[in-house]
């Protein structure tokens, strides 16, 4: 739904994940909020940048974002498609992808994803989600990591119910001791704002936030005690071109 300001927070999100970006050559993309933000990069500002996907298909440009992995669109606009294993033992696990664009049902304070289950059991969850797909090789091996989802306490919570993709881990030095080539996750963005690892810490930070929320707003939305940057910024809001480039991607087929 479009408030006031002429568009949506979802609007917000998208768009500020699509600037995230900027200068990005090569991009392993999730589906979902990640597909249309990176599509919507591809259209305003990385006319070049390779948009890789876990089925395969390398330099898709998809009329609108992919609905699934399995999506015909991704094969019928690639300029290459390859085998599944041939995408992971060539371009992910040698480092060869600069960023990878996550979504996630869960993250925690230390950024590990989950995508797998709620609830403390495995075997009888309360609900069973899609699972891991590549996200756990993404998060491992792209030298750095955009996770884009809704603010809410159901999804940012202080403990994953289940570590699908390692962020930090427990702390700082984890993703060194597990053999983990990239970087991890560098920005979080939400429909409330952006946060990014503390350096020290690798805690998630509150660095920005979009126009009309307040840190109130953002600590509600947070399962822990949020810590906020000391030159918090706002976000910058969607541009005409933005917005109508994001609609434009988001009509039907």
């Amino acid at each position: 739904m479009t408030g006031d300001r002429g568009y949506s927070s979802d609007e917000m999100m998208t768009i500020a994940a699509a600037r995230a970006l900027s200068g990005a050559r090569a991009c392993f993309v999730g589906i979902g909020l990640p597909s249309t933000a990176a599509n919507l990069a591809r259209a305003l500002h990385s006319p070049g940048i390779v948009l890789i996907y876990e089925s395969g298909t390398i330099g898709a440009k998809p009329p609108h974002p992919p609905l699934s992995i399995g999506d015909g669109v991704l094969a019928e606009t690639a300029d290459t498609v390859v085998s599944v294993p041939e995408i992971f033992n060539y371009w992910l696990q040698p480092g060869r992808i600069d960023v990878g664009f996550l979504g996630a049902a869960q993250i925690d304070r230390l950024a590990n994803i989950n995508t797998t289950v709620i609830g403390d059991s495995y075997a009888e969850p309360k609900v069973r989600l899609p699972g891991a797909g590549g996200a756990p090789e993404i998060a491992a091996s792209c030298r750095e990591v955009i996770v884009v989802l809704r603010h809410s306490r159901r999804a940012f919570v202080d403990r994953v119910d289940f570590v699908t993709s390692v962020g930090f881990g427990s702390g700082p030095g984890d993703r060194e001791r597990l053999g983990l080539r990239g970087a991890g996750p560098k920005t979080v963005i939400t429909d409330l704002g952006i946060l990014e690892p503390d350096p020290n810490t690798a805690e998630l930070t509150l660095t920005h936030l979009h126009p009309g929320v307040t840190v109130d707003d953002t600590r509600a939305a947070t399962g822990w005690d949020l810590a906020v940057a000391d030159d918090l910024r706002e976000t910058h809001a969607p541009e005409p071109r933005e917005l109508d480039a994001l609609r434009l991607l988001d009509q039907p087929a």
